[in-house]
């Protein structure tokens, strides 16, 4: 199995998301995360989508997703060619006690204590994918009690393979 991301221009309106996902739902392809927003032309989205399989199915996604009629451009974000970055928001169960542990990691990772409650506090950390999963697993120690991850938004390093609509 592979992981690829790709990413996607699309005409900005109702119903193309529902468009993408349903025909990674009918085809039976797993998307692992997929993100969506206006680019600086509001007339078009970008989405990028996580996904995986062998390299025929792989392949095939590409192609299925570039006939669907909103997509303008389809292209992989290489991760040597590419920036991915993720934000995640952490919900940690903390006493007044542990709390200063919980910002010390907090701190290691360049995350942002956002909300501090009595018994908890809400962590903001952005990064990539490893780096998240790092920053969680030092948290173990800890109890997490909510995880709220948006999924890989990416765009290619350069200027050569800008796409202009």
């Amino acid at each position: 199995m592979q992981k690829k991301v790709f990413q996607l221009l699309v005409d900005n309106n109702a119903g193309v998301l529902s468009r993408i996902s349903g025909l990674f739902s009918r085809r039976g392809y797993n998307i692992e995360s997929i993100t969506a927003g206006v680019t600086a032309d509001a007339r078009y989205s970008r989405i990028t989508i996580v996904t995986s399989g062998d390299a025929e199915v792989l392949e095939q996604i590409e192609k299925q997703v570039s006939k669907l009629i909103d997509v303008r451009d389809i292209r992989e974000l290489k991760p040597e060619n590419s920036v991915y970055r993720e934000l995640c928001l952490i919900k940690v169960k903390s006493t007044p006690e542990k709390r200063q542990g919980v910002i010390a990691v907090a701190d290691i990772f360049r995350a942002k204590i956002i909300d501090v409650n009595v018994d908890s506090l809400i962590v903001e950390l952005t990064g990539n994918q490893s780096k998240i999963e790092a920053f969680i697993g030092l948290l173990q120690d800890y109890e997490i009690l909510e995880i709220a991850r948006t999924g890989i938004a990416g765009l290619g390093r350069g200027t050569e393979d800008i796409v202009y609509l």
